[in-house]
């Protein structure tokens, strides 16, 4: 979730009582397991922990009922409406405007069931979480094989399905992970943040970030990023993203020239029903462009990651944010048109 940038560590936040992740699973480093932000005051601190506990307490078809209310509620409103319609509309114009209304609709139901499925402490997956499949069997393979080795992977995400459930399920499946997070403000990410410790991940914030994949993929441990949010252009690449140019984190790139590690994008793809289950679509190793190649080999190798994003998207778009102002940062004027090459990805 995207999250304003502060600087006070929070240090007496309690871990949920139980957690996600298996009793053999690995915990990253201590200093990897702290919370950087501001803090909610203690009249928001305390509602909130009413609200945190109500979650808990709901079953997972109360919690989705829930989810469908509000998300409903949020689109009669016209909360963000605008933003999605017309996101949708330059993504997808050869679609209907009532399918794309269809798609904003499944775009607020993502967002209201990432917020009531990640919220609670103790178990937030039903029991079958890890029986929906796994397309992408090649891929994951290949994953798994690399973990085997020793040394971790970047696996690349996007706001999609539950990133933050996806991200857990991965732990449980044998694969550590550190979390790239910005310093967090408020109740809500705040919590997210408590639960992501709980489910045993570690929280890698930006600054130092490229030294600390760096150490951790030589742990083991892997880096569990999104590629999918806007940065200031002076801080970004721009990459081609449903036929317009996206200002991009170049980290991911960055990080996979200096470790050699491969990349794996890795999407939690919901099925109908209620519940948290998702199955796992992974595509990868995306490898980077050979030396020589491009000119710019950290742009090229970050649109390869992003059509693979883009991909997954097309095949599932109401479980994309398309709430979310992608586009808002303009390029440079001098970036004009993506470079030959930038537009292919793997297939």
């Amino acid at each position: 979730m995207e999250c304003a940038a502060v600087s006070a560590p929070l240090s007496s936040h309690p871990l949920p009582s139980q957690t996600n992740t298996p009793p053999e699973g690995k915990r990253p480093p201590e200093h990897l397991r702290r919370i950087i932000g501001s803090p909610p005051g203690p009249i928001v601190a305390f509602l909130t922990r009413g609200v945190w506990a109500l979650l808990t307490w709901l079953s997972p078809a109360a919690r989705d009922a829930l989810a469908r209310f509000v998300a409903s509620l949020a689109y009669t409103l016209g909360i963000r409406r605008k933003v999605a319609l017309d996101n949708l509309a330059q993504a997808m114009p050869e679609k209907s405007e009532a399918e794309r209304r269809d798609i904003a609709r499944g775009a607020y139901l993502t967002m209201a069931r990432v917020v009531v499925e990640s919220l609670p402490s103790g178990d937030r997956m039903t029991p079958d979480w890890d029986q929906q499949g796994i397309e992408g069997e090649e891929a994951w393979a290949a994953l798994k094989a690399h973990v085997a080795t020793g040394k971790g992977a970047l696996l690349v995400t996007a706001h999609f399905g539950n990133w933050e459930l996806v991200g857990q399920m991965l732990i449980r499946w044998g694969i550590p992970l550190n979390a790239l997070v910005r310093p967090l403000k408020g109740a809500l990410n705040t919590r997210i943040a408590v639960n992501r410790l709980g489910a045993g991940a570690g929280l890698i914030y930006p600054k130092g970030a490229i030294q600390e994949i760096t150490d951790a993929v030589n742990r083991g441990e892997s880096a569990y990023m999104l590629l999918d949010q806007a940065l200031p252009a002076k801080s970004a690449v721009f990459v081609p993203f449903f036929g317009r140019l996206a200002s991009t984190t170049p980290a991911m790139a960055v990080a996979a020239e200096r470790t050699g590690v491969p990349v794996f994008v890795v999407m939690g793809v919901r099925p109908p029903g209620p519940g948290a289950r998702y199955r796992l679509e992974v595509e990868g190793p995306i490898l980077p462009p050979q030396p020589g190649e491009f000119a710019d080999p950290i742009t090229e190798h970050t649109a390869r990651v992003t059509a693979a994003l883009e991909r997954a998207i097309r095949r599932h778009p109401e479980q994309w944010l398309w709430l979310h102002r992608r586009w808002k940062v303009q390029p440079p004027a001098l970036v004009t048109a993506p470079s030959p090459g930038l537009t292919e990805g793997p297939k």
